[in-house]
């Protein structure tokens, strides 16, 4: 094969996070929709000499660790390992998603990369040790490997699909303040405030946005932003911040609202888009 391979890592929302109580190995047992949104980051993959790695977009210089130790080659390397791969490739990574942003970004990346050495060497997106490397590199990423709305308990690897909300107009907003998951996670109170039905999750919650919002207030000022604006069924903060987004009823109220908050913060980020 020699034509690339391009596979979209999306966006992911938690449309609802139920924290339930802390693991002794160091994860959380949680209780949480997943969905995601038509866009987000990209991978290309190719065949090379050699391994490369490189890294464009908005969002390219904020990844710290840069091309040395990244979720991408970390997810190459535990590939080539589970199924004897001795062939080499070129990876870009066109960095679309804020970084530390509650969004899955780096957890898309490696299940995007994941993804795309599947279709490259003919493995099913289902076979045992894909699934088991998605889990290793992350307790988002075999979420982010099935690309679909699902329930998801454990440390959120436990999933249960969901249907019924592919379409639905979304609006993400990053007001430019990168929050750390550890910290947060820290910062949770520790209190069981009960289970998440699956099939409402609208009526739920997310039990990371009061250390969140404690850490990064504007948070308090982005919700409420974007729980004023017309068309709004939902507003939430997504996984642990710091971008919150919004459902709405059309994509003209969704556009709308990307235009007033446009407006009322231009340093925002934004993403006006849909849940697949």
């Amino acid at each position: 094969m020699t034509n690339p391979i391009v596979e979209v890592a999306p966006a992911k929302l938690n449309l609802a996070l139920h924290v339930r109580r802390r693991r002794a190995d160091g994860y959380h047992d949680i209780e949480t929709v997943f969905a995601f949104c038509r866009d987000g980051d990209v991978v290309t993959l190719t065949d090379a000499e050699r391994d490369a790695f490189t890294i464009v977009g908005p969002f390219a210089a904020a990844l710290s660790g840069g091309t040395d130790d990244n979720l991408v080659t970390r997810a190459l390397h535990a590939f080539r390992d589970a199924f004897g791969v001795a062939a080499a490739h070129a990876i870009t990574l066109e960095k679309n998603l804020p970084v530390a942003s509650g969004i899955g970004g780096g957890s898309a990346d490696a299940a995007a990369t994941l993804r795309a050495l599947a279709r490259w060497h003919g493995v099913a997106l289902d076979e045992p040790r894909l699934v088991a490397i998605a889990g290793a590199l992350g307790a988002d990423v075999p979420a982010c490997l099935s690309g679909r709305t699902a329930f998801g308990t454990g440390k959120g690897d436990a999933l249960v699909p969901l249907d019924g909300w592919a379409g639905v107009p979304v609006l993400l907003v990053n007001p430019g303040v990168a929050v750390s998951t550890g910290a947060v996670f820290g910062a949770w109170d520790g209190a069981d405030r009960g289970a998440l039905d699956p099939g409402d999750p609208l009526a739920g919650r997310n039990d990371l946005e009061p250390p969140a919002r404690a850490l990064a207030p504007v948070i308090d000022e982005l919700i409420a932003l974007l729980a004023a604006q017309p068309g709004v069924t939902l507003a939430r903060m997504s996984g642990s911040g710091a971008t919150c987004f919004a459902l709405f009823e059309t994509p003209a109220d969704r556009d709308a609202a990307d235009a007033a908050i446009a407006a009322a913060a231009p340093h925002w980020w934004r993403l006006a888009t849909t849940l697949a």
